[in-house]
Parts: structure tokens; sequence; C-alpha cells
């Protein structure tokens, strides 16, 4: 027995497409929609598309403001890409201060 082996698998960091549709609240035909788009990237598993964390959190937001403002799904993807890059900025100014 190697040390440190155990018999339960690791546990994936990847989502399924069922758990997607019910964790974002999102409707199949908009996953495959951004799909097509390229705005997510899946892992492909033969048949089977894996989505990562972070993927499921932006189609929540986007599906937030689609569902909720009335906004298309292009229109969706460009807010929550232009907010994702305002947090990333965010951080890096809070990052710099913290260094000065």
């Amino acid at each position: 027995m190697i040390r440190g082996d155990t018999s339960i698998p690791a546990r994936s960091r990847l989502i399924a497409w069922a758990q997607v549709i019910e964790m974002a609240s999102i409707g199949g035909d908009r996953i495959a929609e951004l799909i097509e788009l390229g705005w997510i990237e899946p892992v492909q598993s033969g048949q089977d598309y894996l989505f990562r964390l972070t993927d499921v959190y932006r189609m929540k937001k986007l599906n937030r403001l689609c569902n909720d403002i009335g906004m298309s799904t292009i229109a969706g993807t460009i807010v929550v890409d232009l907010l994702d890059r305002i947090e990333r900025l965010q951080n890096e100014i809070a990052e710099l201060r913290r260094l000065v």
C-alpha cells in the first residue's frame, strides 16, 4: 500500500452539467449558447461536459442579469466580464496599498 493512499477517490473540482443547472439556476439552452460563444470552456469527459466552479459562479451572475434586468445573453456576458475585471483591479489596488 502506498503511504497516504486512501480508498476514497479525490474529490473533483469539476461540476457536472445537471449540477450546474441546479446551482446556477440556468437553462441547458443558455449553457449550450455560452459554450458556443466560447464564454465558458468546460472540460469534456466523453460525451459529458464538466465545469469549473468559477464558471458556475459566472453563469449564475449572468443568469441573474438576464432574468432580472432582461439583458440578452451577449450583453450579460459583457457585463459579467467587466464586473470580473473590476474585481481583479480592486484586488490589485488593495494589494498595492498593502505594500506601500
